[in-house]
């Protein structure tokens, strides 16, 4: 287990070192919370165009669930298993570039911004995916981008990001199909 936490560390060193200041700004902004405002807007007007308003509205009701989920069991884990963010530790926090002014907590395993961004770009591929083939596409390079990202700012190792995005597609298939049983179930 210490080589693949010590392989992570040296993972970690290398693609969070590939960063320069000319690209933090777009990496701050993709790991926004408020940069993906733009995609949850077309994500909502594509759910209405596709499955009315009765159905977004389930919609809305799952992908807040599926959203609380991912991020309650990444908090869970987190103060569970006890793994210091990078920027934490002091193993590779000399040798880091934090991009963000601060680290955020002192865990990181695992990144809930991996799996919630992950959780919704699955849900919404799984749902949209049969309309508009182009859309799954597009919405796990975004998962991917905000996953990586935390690594590039420096607050989650690649071991963090990567069961995140697990989780996320995890819990984004399991969401889609209790979407499918609720709508049948209530007849929306």
């Amino acid at each position: 287990m210490e080589e693949i936490i010590q392989l992570d560390k040296n993972l970690f060193l290398f693609l969070n070192g590939l960063g320069s200041p000319t690209w933090d700004g777009f990496w701050m902004f993709i790991t926004n919370k408020w940069g993906s405002i733009p995609l949850y807007v077309l994500l909502l007007l594509l759910s209405f165009h596709f499955f009315g308003w009765r159905k977004t509205l389930l919609i809305l009701v799952v992908v807040a669930l599926l959203i609380t989920t991912t991020d309650q069991l990444a908090n869970f884990f987190k103060y569970g298993i006890g793994r210091l963010r990078p920027c934490h530790d002091e193993q590779v926090f000399e040798l880091m570039r934090l991009v963000k002014r601060s680290c955020g907590g002192k865990y990181g395993y695992f990144s809930a911004h991996a799996a919630n961004s992950m959780a919704v770009a699955s849900f919404f591929s799984f749902l949209l995916g049969p309309k508009l083939r182009w859309m799954p596409w597009v919405l796990i390079v975004w998962g991917l981008l905000v996953g990586y990202s935390r690594i590039y700012i420096g607050v989650h190792f690649p071991g963090d990001v990567l069961t995140g995005i697990l989780i996320g597609v995890f819990f984004g298939w399991i969401y889609t199909k209790l979407y499918i049983f609720a709508q049948h179930k209530i007849g929306a």
